[in-house]
C-alpha cells in the first residue's frame, strides 16, 4: 500500500514514468502536462521500493525555485534526502569540498558578475569601457566557455555560428583573454569555470571521480532541452559509463539557443541511449481547449524535431481574442481596457500577464497602466525609465533643455543627443546592444511625436520627468509585465500577447531558418503560458497617425479570423485628401511579389537580392543635398535621411508628396520639413 501512494493520482503516461524507476529514461513533455508531479513520484517511487536510497539521488535543475519546488514536494511524499540543486550549486559544493584536498589552499571566490572584471580588463588593454557593449561581451564570453570555445578560437568559431558581437569579434577575443587572465589572478571562478573545473578535477583525480560516483548514482535532469554543451561534459563526467539516468523536456520550448543550449541532447537521447525508454505526456492540464488548440496550430508548420501536440484536460473556455490596432498607443489602451474588464469580473491581477519579445517595448503598457490606475509589477527588468540608458539619456536632455537652441527642431535636437550615447541608424544585431538601442529610440519616437505637434526640448523633458513621476513607487501586486523569455516556466490566468509583428515576432534580426523557428517557439511559449483568457495583438502603425506599413506576425498566418483582413479596435485613419479609410496592406516586392519583412527592403520597396536600375546620378545629387542640409541643422547626416532612405528614392523618382509617403520611415514631420527640396531634387533641381 506504500508503494501504491506514490503513484497514486497520476494518469496513465504520468504513471509509466513513476514505474520506469530504472535509467535511461527520456520523458518528452509538452507545456502544463504535469512533468514535475511525474519526475517527483517517480524518485519517490524509487525510494520507497528501495531501488535506491534517497541521499543518492541528484534531480538538477536550472533555477533556485525549480530546486525548492522539487524538495518540497519530495518532502510531502516522503521522500527525505535526495538532493535536488542546479548544475552550478552541485558542482560548486563539490569543487569547495575537494579544493583543499586536490589544489590545496583556500577555494577560490565565485564572481557573481563579469562586468567588474571585464571593466579592469578593458583598462588593462587601453580600451575604453561601455557597459552596454561590456554586458554583450559578458554574453559572448559566456557562450564562448559553454561551447568550450578559447579566446583564440573565438573570432572563427563565433562567425561559423553566426554570432553578433557588439564589438569586432577580435576585439571580444582580446576582452576575453585579458578577463581569463585577471580571474584567474585574482583566484576566482565563475560560473561557466566552477562546471569546468570540476569536472577536470574528477577527470584528473580518481579518487575524487569514485567518491563522487559513489554518493551519486541515480541523476534526474529537468529541462533537458536547455543543456548546454559544457553542463553535458560535467554530467557525463558525474555519470562516469553509467546510465541511470532520467532526462525531461520539451522540445517545442527550446527558446536559448542564443546562449549555448542546445536541444539536440534531448532529441537525440535515445541514439545516445539504444535502450532507453522514451515517455510522452501530452495531457494539458494547465490550459483550455481554446487555449491548446490555437498552441498546437501555431507549431504544425514548425521544423522541431520530436514535436508534441497537446490534449486539452480542462473544461471549454473563451476564444483567444486577435486584435489589430492602428498604432502602439490604441494596442496599450486596448489592453488596459481589457485588462479593467477581467479585474471587474474577479480575476486577480497577480494572475493576468502582459508578455512583449523585448523590454523595451514595456514603456507604453507602462504609461497605460499608469494612467488606467493599473497596478503592474516588471519581471526580469528594470522600468523604463529606471534603466541605465534613460536615466543617462534624461540627465543630457536636462541639461541641453536648461540651453535649448530654439531654431534647433526637437526631433534633430534629441537625435543630436541621443547620438552621443549609442543611438545610430540602424538597430544593432541583438543582446544587451539592441535592449539599449531600443531604449533610446522609444525616447527619439517620442520626441518626433512631441515635435509634430509643436513642442520644443523643455516640453519634452518635462513630459518625459511627468511619465516617470506617474510610474514611479512599484506596487506590491500587480498585473505582470515581462518579456517571453522571462515568462518560460511561469502561467496565469490571464495572458496579453502584444506587439505581434514581422520584425518584433519573428524579431528583425532573426534570419537563418533554426532562427526563425526558435522565434515561433517563443510564441509558442507565451501562449502555453495563458490558463483560460488569451488575447493576441498587434498595431498597424508605431505612433498616433503614422503609417501603417506593419503586417501582423507570420506564426499566425489563417489563425487570426477576421483581425488581419482589417478589423481594429480604433476607427481607420482617414486620408488627408480624400476622406476615404485606409487600409493597411503588407509591403510586397515591386519584383518578385514576395511579402517584404526586413526594414531596409521595405524602404526599397524590394528584396535585397532582387535587382533593380536607379538613377545612380540622382543618388549622388540626394547624398549632396542631405550633406547640406545636415551640416545647416548641425546633426548627423542619417539624421535627415539614412543611405537607405536615399537609394529608396532614387530608384522610385517620387513626383509627389504621396510617392514620398509611400516609402517606409519618410512621415509627415520628415515630409514637411524636407519633402518639397527633396520634390524638386528629382524633378531635376538644383542642389542648395
Amino acid at each position: 500500500m506504500e508503494h501504491e501512494d506514490a503513484l497514486a493520482g497520476l494518469d496513465p503516461e504520468q504513471r509509466q514514468v513513476a514505474e520506469a524507476v530504472r535509467g535511461p529514461v527520456c520523458v518528452l513533455a509538452g507545456a502544463g502536462t504535469g512533468k514535475t508531479r511525474a519526475i517527483t513520484h517517480r524518485i519517490a517511487h524509487a525510494v520507497r521500493t528501495g531501488v535506491v536510497d534517497a541521499p543518492s539521488v541528484l534531480a538538477v535543475t536550472f533555477t533556485t525555485r525549480a530546486a525548492g519546488e522539487l524538495k518540497q514536494r519530495l518532502r510531502g511524499l516522503g521522500a527525505h534526502g535526495v538532493q535536488a540543486r542546479t548544475f552550478h550549486a552541485a558542482a560548486l559544493r563539490q569543487l569547495t569540498y575537494f579544493w583543499p584536498r586536490v589544489i590545496g589552499g583556500d577555494p577560490p571566490r565565485v564572481v557573481e558578475s563579469k562586468l567588474p572584471i571585464l571593466i579592469e580588463a578593458c583598462r588593462e588593454i587601453r580600451r575604453n569601457p561601455d557597459r552596454g557593449e561590456l554586458r554583450d561581451v559578458a554574453s559572448e564570453i559566456e557562450w564562448a566557455k559553454v561551447t568550450q570555445v578559447g579566446p583564440e578560437d573565438y573570432p572563427g568559431l563565433a562567425a561559423k555560428a553566426g554570432r553578433t558581437p557588439p564589438i569586432a569579434p577580435e576585439e571580444v577575443a582580446r576582452l576575453y583573454e585579458a578577463y581569463e587572465s585577471l580571474r584567474r589572478r585574482r583566484h576566482m571562478v565563475d560560473f561557466e569555470t566552477i562546471l569546468e573545473l570540476t569536472a577536470a578535477v574528477m577527470t584528473e583525480h580518481a579518487e575524487v571521480a569514485a567518491q563522487i560516483r559513489q554518493q551519486y548514482r541515480y541523476f534526474v535532469v529537468d529541462e533537458y532541452q536547455d543543456v548546454n554543451p559544457l553542463q553535458k561534459l560535467l554530467l557525463d563526467t558525474w555519470l562516469g559509463g553509467r546510465d541511470d539516468i532520467c532526462v525531461v523536456g520539451d522540445p517545442n520550448q527550446t527558446i536559448y539557443s542564443f546562449s549555448g543550449a542546445s536541444p539536440r541532447y534531448l532529441t537525440n537521447f535515445a541514439v545516445e541511449h539504444p535502450a532507453a525508454a522514451v515517455i510522452k505526456l501530452v495531457r494539458d492540464y494547465r490550459s483550455t481547449p481554446q487555449v491548446v488548440g490555437l498552441a498546437n496550430s501555431v507549431l504544425a508548420k514548425a521544423r522541431t524535431p520530436h514535436r508534441l501536440e497537446l490534449i486539452a484536460q480542462r473544461p471549454e473556455g473563451p476564444k483567444p481574442v486577435f486584435a489589430e490596432c492602428d498604432d502602439e498607443p490604441a494596442e496599450a489602451e486596448t489592453v488596459a481596457k481589457r485588462v479593467k474588464e477581467l479585474i471587474s469580473q474577479g480575476v486577480p491581477t497577480r494572475e493576468i500577464a502582459v508578455l512583449f519579445r523585448v523590454n523595451a517595448q514595456s514603456e507604453v503598457y507602462e504609461q497605460a497602466f499608469a494612467q488606467a490606475g493599473i497596478p503592474y509589477l516588471l519581471r526580469g527588468a528594470e522600468r523604463f525609465f529606471e534603466r541605465s540608458e534613460v536615466r543617462q539619456a534624461v540627465v543630457l536632455l536636462r541639461g541641453a533643455a536648461r540651453s535649448a537652441n530654439d531654431e534647433e527642431p526637437l526631433a534633430q535636437a534629441v537625435h543630436n543627443i541621443l547620438a552621443g550615447i549609442g543611438l545610430t541608424a540602424e538597430a544593432p544585431g541583438g543582446g544587451t546592444a539592441r535592449e539599449r538601442w531600443e531604449s533610446l529610440n522609444a525616447l527619439a519616437e517620442l520626441a518626433e511625436d512631441l515635435a509634430a505637434e509643436g513642442g520644443d526640448l523643455p516640453r519634452f523633458v518635462a513630459e518625459l520627468e511627468r511619465r516617470a513621476t506617474e510610474q514611479h513607487a512599484p506596487p506590491i501586486e500587480g498585473v505582470t509585465l515581462a518579456s517571453l523569455h522571462a515568462a518560460k516556466g511561469l502561467e496565469w490566468d490571464a495572458v496579453f500577447l502584444v506587439g505581434l509583428t514581422d520584425g518584433m515576432l519573428p524579431i528583425i534580426y532573426a534570419e537563418k531558418p533554426e532562427q526563425i523557428e526558435e522565434e515561433r517557439r517563443l510564441l509558442y511559449v507565451g501562449i502555453t503560458r495563458a490558463r483560460a483568457h488569451l488575447h493576441l495583438s498587434w498595431a498597424l502603425a508605431r505612433s498616433l497617425g503614422g503609417r501603417k506599413a506593419r503586417r501582423p506576425s507570420r506564426f499566425l498566418d489563417g489563425l487570426t479570423g477576421n483581425a488581419t483582413a482589417g478589423s481594429r479596435t480604433t476607427p481607420p485613419a482617414r486620408d488627408r485628401r480624400s476622406g476615404q479609410a485606409r487600409i493597411a496592406t503588407p509591403i510586397q516586392c515591386r519584383v518578385c511579389a514576395k511579402t517584404l519583412t526586413v526594414g531596409a527592403e521595405q524602404k526599397l520597396g524590394r528584396c535585397a537580392t532582387c535587382p533593380a536600375d536607379y538613377d545612380e546620378e540622382l543618388l549622388e545629387r540626394l547624398k549632396l543635398w542631405r550633406t547640406n542640409a545636415a551640416k545647416e541643422a548641425k546633426v548627423p547626416a542619417y539624421v535627415v535621411f539614412t543611405d537607405v532612405t536615399l537609394q529608396a528614392m532614387a530608384e522610385r523618382v517620387p513626383t509627389s508628396e504621396e510617392d514620398l509617403l509611400a516609402i517606409a520611415g519618410i512621415g509627415r514631420v520628415k515630409l514637411e520639413r524636407y519633402g518639397e527640396a527633396v520634390l524638386d531634387i528629382c524633378r531635376g533641381g538644383e542642389v542648395t
